[in-house]
C-alpha cells in the first residue's frame, strides 16, 4: 500500500513535513516503555500478554512478543482473525463470542491458531460452543470470565462461577482453562490509595475462586486479568499468571491524568501523538488546525497540547475537519502552517480512526507501520 507522507521516510525534519492530520509513534518512548513493562513483569514473576485493542497493529505485537510477551490479547474475532494473519501464535479473545456465524469463525481460527484461547460467562453459551467443536480435531481452550465489579461481561465469583466451570471441563470439545477478571472500572481511579485497595479486593475474589475451583479438582493453569492503570498493583497480590496491560505502550491523557493529578509522574513516557497543521489564524489568541472531531476519539473530552503552541494553550473541537487552540495572546503568534502535536485523549479508539503509524526517531520518519486490526470490530 502507498502511504501518503512515504517519500519522507528518512528525510531530515521529516516529521515536521507530514501531511496531517498524522498519528505520529515516538520511537524512542515507545521503545522505552515496551521495554520498561517487559522488565516489571519479569521482575514480577508474571507473564505479559499485552492487549491489541490497544495497537491493532502486527508489528507492535511482534514487538512486544520480540520482548518477551506470551502473546497477545484481542477484544474481538476480527482483531483475533487479523493477529493470525499475521503470524501471531498465542491469542486470547477476551470478549465473548455467542452468535453462530462467530462460533463457525472461532472454530476456524482456533485450527490455524497453535495458541488459542477464548472466555464465556453463560452456560446457554457453552452448550453452543460444545456442539460447534464437538468434532473439532482441537478442543478450544475457555477461560470462565468473573465480573470483579465492572459489571461489563462475566458471572459473579461464587457457586454459579464454579458450576460454569465445571460445565465446560465436563463439555465435548471444550478444555477449561481458568478463569479472567478484568477490573476496568479501576483503570482511571486518581486516587492511589482508592485504586490500589480496589485493585486488590478485585485480586482477591480472583484467588477465593481459582481456591474454590481447586477444591473440586479444577486447575486453573491461566489466571488473566488486570490493566495499564493496575500494573504495579495487582502483582503484589500474587494470584495473576498474566497481565493484559495494552494502553502502557503508547499512553495517552487520561492515563497520564491516573498520575499526574495526585501529583506523581506517569510510568510510562507518552508514545503516541496525533500531529496536526495550523490552517488559519485571523483572530488574537486563536487558531485554527487539520485536526477535529474525526482526528480524535472524542469519548474522554479533547487532546492535551504536547508541542508546537505557546506554553498553557488547549484545545478544542470546532468542526468535523478542525481543531481549535487558545493561547495566551501575548505570546509568540501562531501562524498557517504551524505544526503541532497533541497527546490524544483515549489512544485505542483513536488508532482506530488512522490506517497507519507514522514512526519517528526524533525529527525523522523513519517508517510508517500499516494498522492492520483497524475497524475490525466484529
Amino acid at each position: 500500500m502507498a502511504y501518503l507522507n512515504a517519500d519522507l521516510i528518512g528525510v531530515p525534519g521529516g516529521r515536521a513535513q507530514l501531511q496531517t492530520p498524522a498519528l505520529v509513534i515516538d520511537l524512542d518512548h515507545f521503545e522505552r516503555n515496551i521495554a520498561a513493562m517487559a522488565e516489571h513483569c519479569a521482575r514480577q514473576g508474571l507473564a505479559l500478554r499485552p492487549h491489541a485493542k490497544t495497537h491493532k497493529s502486527l508489528t507492535v505485537a511482534r514487538r512486544q512478543i520480540a520482548a518477551g510477551a506470551i502473546g497477545q490479547c484481542a477484544a474481538k474475532l476480527g482483531e483475533a482473525e487479523a493477529l493470525a494473519d499475521g503470524g501471531i501464535e498465542s491469542i486470547l479473545i477476551t470478549s465473548p463470542v455467542v452468535t453462530e456465524g462467530g462460533m463457525r469463525r472461532l472454530a476456524a481460527l482456533n485450527a490455524r491458531v497453535p495458541e488459542l484461547i477464548a472466555v464465556c460467562d453463560h452456560g446457554g453459551v457453552v452448550d453452543r460452543l460444545a456442539a460447534a467443536f464437538a468434532h473439532a480435531e482441537k478442543p478450544l481452550k475457555l477461560l470462565v470470565d468473573l465480573d470483579v465489579g465492572l459489571a461489563r461481561t462475566g458471572i459473579e465469583s461464587g457457586a454459579r462461577a464454579a458450576a460454569l466451570a465445571k460445565m465446560i471441563a465436563h463439555a465435548p470439545g471444550l478444555a477449561f482453562a481458568g478463569l479472567q477478571a478484568y477490573a476496568g472500572h479501576l483503570m482511571h481511579l486518581e486516587s492511589p490509595n482508592e485504586r490500589r485497595a480496589k485493585s486488590l479486593e478485585a485480586m482477591a475474589a480472583l484467588k477465593d475462586m481459582a481456591g474454590r475451583l481447586a477444591v473440586h479438582g479444577l486447575a486453573c493453569p491461566i489466571l488473566t486479568g488486570g490493566g495499564t492503570g493496575t500494573f504495579d498493583i495487582d502483582p503484589d497480590a500474587r494470584v495473576l499468571t498474566d497481565i493484559q496491560c495494552g494502553s502502557y505502550v503508547f499512553m495517552d491523557r487520561q492515563y497520564n491524568d491516573v498520575w499526574e493529578k495526585p501529583g506523581d509522574r506517569a510510568p510510562f513516557a507518552t508514545a503516541l501523538f496525533v500531529q496536526t497543521t495550523v490552517v488559519s489564524a485571523n483572530h488574537k489568541g486563536l487558531a485554527t488546525t487539520d485536526a477535529g472531531f474525526k482526528s480524535f476519539a472524542t469519548d474522554a473530552g479533547p487532546p492535551a497540547v504536547a508541542q508546537g503552541a505557546p506554553k498553557g494553550a488547549s484545545y478544542f473541537f470546532f468542526g468535523d475537519e478542525q481543531g481549535g487552540v487558545i493561547y495566551d495572546a501575548d505570546e509568540h503568534a501562531l501562524a498557517p502552517g504551524d505544526v503541532i502535536a497533541c497527546v490524544v485523549p483515549h489512544c485505542d479508539p483513536t488508532v482506530n480512526l488512522y490506517d497507519c503509524y507514522h514512526v519517528c526517531r526524533g525529527d525523522m520518519l523513519v517508517d510508517i507501520w500499516p494498522i492492520e486490526a483497524r475497524s475490525r470490530s466484529a
